[in-house]
């Protein structure tokens, strides 16, 4: 019988390496069907806190952040890019390509969590979508609104919940819990509180790490 697993993942809407990984893990859970089953939270991370709110340039973000030359920050696009379509997912980056806030995104995720029924992952992808694929805004609350309804989830409610300050306490304890556990880079993948996975595995590195897990528990 397979055994559960309970896996939080921490990351950010605006993280290419957080979709990469989320689709490697889930490839990988697929793949390991035979040995595991597993319920998949999401937990918020900010790459940019402070961003604001026309959002930034990607390249000059980069380059100011990071101190990349153009050269380099258009090279680190073309590898992610072509890491993301390995796992089945287009990131459309461009020279105009932006950063964005995301707060406003990680407090329906936590709204949607509760909601039950697997609606968190489905926003989850969602917002991944339009931000990476169709280069939109994920601050923007009729973009925000969109991505609700597409997941499945009540329209209404949410703008009533973008329209307050609903759950934004919620968040930022959630952040700071996680980086009190040591979460400083994301994604972070935590499975049954006790194995830490970090960064954007590709779906082998996953799937060796879920089967030792599988077979650990299995002796215990």
């Amino acid at each position: 019988m397979p055994k559960d697993l309970k896996i939080d993942f921490v990351s950010d809407v605006s993280c290419p390496w957080c979709v990469i990984g989320l689709r490697g893990l889930e490839i990988a859970l697929e793949r390991t069907s035979d040995v595991v089953s597993a319920d998949i939270r999401f937990h918020p991370f900010e790459l940019n806190p402070m961003m604001v709110k026309e959002g930034e340039n990607v390249g000059e973000h980069v380059a100011r952040k990071y101190g990349s030359t153009p050269e380099q920050s258009t090279a680190a696009r073309e590898m992610i890019r072509g890491r993301a379509g390995d796992v089945g997912f287009a990131i459309n980056f461009t020279d105009d390509s932006r950063i964005y806030n995301t707060f406003d995104a990680h407090r329906l995720l936590h709204w949607a969590e509760g909601e039950g029924g697997g609606y968190q992952q489905a926003l989850k992808h969602r917002l991944f979508e339009i931000y990476f694929s169709e280069q939109r805004d994920p601050s923007d609350h009729g973009v925000l609104l969109e991505a609700v309804e597409d997941a499945g989830l009540d329209r209404a409610r949410a703008a009533e919940i973008l329209a307050s300050d609903r759950y934004a306490e919620d968040v930022r304890q959630a952040e700071h819990l996680w980086q009190s556990r040591g979460v400083h880079s994301v994604p972070a993948i935590v499975i049954n509180d006790r194995y830490l996975i970090s960064g954007g595995q590709p779906p082998d590195a996953f799937e060796q790490a879920l089967r030792g897990i599988a077979a650990e528990l299995a002796e215990a």
